[in-house]
């Protein structure tokens, strides 16, 4: 799979500028993904000297280039460069693919994506995509993550929230590198590290990024079952686990699930969407912490960006015993709803608070578990999604009654009163 352009850079670049990031490089070069390593670096440097003109004139031996991380959507490098005045700069280079290649002209994908932005998905896109069904969703998700990420981040930017955009290419983009540790799942429970995160997230949740604001979690989790529940595997051993799934009592969950939380009034917010220790950085020097990886943010509700941070406290091992605790729990709304003067906070706040995040803590469950059941047929990554997705749903069934039960209580309180 080669270099695949995802998007017209030039015309991304421009509606970057409108929204308030008018220092955005661009580039219609675009990276094959498949090449190896040494292959793949005088590739990036000659992209630099494109995206970056004062640098076109130095010589390669002032690059250097390594890898940061890699997934299935993107990889990501730091370019660290030794400028004429003999500063040096680094930045990291973000290249989409190669799932991407599935879909037929980007560039119309994209534009009909800023018609929609924030829509619920129609029916069109289909035949702008080949192959069959299912790479057509993740093709589509891909491209619709990209854009969501590059759209908010102007924004978020100014704001104070991850990287700075300096620059975009043919299929990905450059950013501006973060001096900082990506944190462990241990980290986010330390009591000054969760009420830092909570600060933060308040902030976050304060941004305003212009589009349609409705909310796209239930819209996602529809998308996500009606896919998930046609699928057929060519490994006999997956295809028999599959069959073990009631899809009928999965759609009786989530709707049963969508109308208790609709009756929540959750505020919604622009949600980061996937807050897990590896997309929070901490620079231990200056004591600054970063939130990183936008692809999932969106419109959402407050209860299910924080229920679904909660949820990360289990780690990469998916050990919800370590789920927050109530106490640390509060501690954490705290800080979210008063940063300044947190033990002023009333209870009912707190209770409010605390129900939301636990009823939509399993709409999380459900949301990763049917997103799970997609990648175990999509993904190219030696993982056992398809195991990962009955851990979800059989902790979804674990701790579903005693969350009903909180926020039918408390609907039942409120309504007396």
């Amino acid at each position: 799979m080669g270099a695949v352009k995802i998007w017209d850079a030039m015309e991304v670049a421009e509606e970057a500028r409108e929204n308030c990031c008018s220092e955005i490089h661009s580039s219609h070069t675009t990276v094959d993904t498949s090449l190896s390593f040494p292959q793949m670096t005088p590739k990036i440097i000659e992209l630099c000297k494109d995206l970056f003109k004062k640098w076109s004139n130095l010589d390669d031996s002032q690059f250097s280039v390594e890898t940061i991380s890699g997934g299935i959507t993107n990889l990501l490098l730091k370019v660290s460069v030794k400028e004429e005045n003999g500063n040096s700069t680094c930045m990291t280079v973000r290249l989409y693919g190669p799932n991407t290649e599935y879909v037929i002209n980007r560039e119309r994908e994209l534009q009909f994506m800023r018609r929609n932005f924030g829509t619920e998905w129609s029916d069109g896109w289909q035949g702008k995509l080949i192959c069959f069904q299912f790479i057509q969703l993740l093709a589509f998700l891909i491209i619709h993550l990209l854009f969501v990420e590059l759209h908010a981040i102007g924004y978020l930017s100014a704001a104070g929230f991850g990287a700075k955009l300096l620059g975009v290419f043919g299929n990905g983009m450059v950013q501006s590198f973060i001096n900082a540790r990506t944190l462990t799942p241990s980290d986010m429970k330390m009591p000054k590290l969760a009420a830092e995160i909570a600060k933060q997230l308040r902030k976050f949740h304060q941004v305003e990024i212009p589009g349609s604001k409705e909310p796209q979690l239930w819209i996602d989790i529809f998308k996500f079952f009606e896919k998930a529940s046609t699928l057929k595997f060519d490994d006999i051993e997956k295809q028999k686990k599959y069959k073990e799934i009631s899809f009928e009592e999965v759609h009786n969950e989530v709707v049963e699930l969508k109308e208790l939380t609709d009756c929540l009034n959750s505020p919604v917010v622009f949600a980061h969407n996937d807050l897990l220790s590896g997309n929070l950085m901490l620079n231990d020097d200056e004591g600054k912490l970063y939130f990183i990886d936008f692809e999932y943010g969106s419109y959402s509700y407050r209860g299910f960006d924080i229920g679904n941070h909660f949820n990360e406290y289990a780690g990469y091992d998916c050990d919800y015993s370590l789920y927050p605790t109530k106490n640390e729990q509060y501690h954490f709304f705290r800080h979210y709803l008063a940063p300044d003067k947190p033990n002023e906070v009333s209870d009912k706040d707190l209770e409010t608070l605390y129900v939301e995040a636990n009823t939509f803590m399993l709409a999380s469950h459900l949301y990763w578990a049917l997103w799970a059941l997609i990648q175990a047929k999509m993904s190219p990554i030696d993982f056992d999604y398809l195991g990962y997705y009955f851990l979800r749903y059989e902790e979804y069934t674990k701790q579903k009654e005693k969350c009903l039960s909180l926020a039918r209580s408390y609907l039942s309180a409120s309504r007396d009163e």
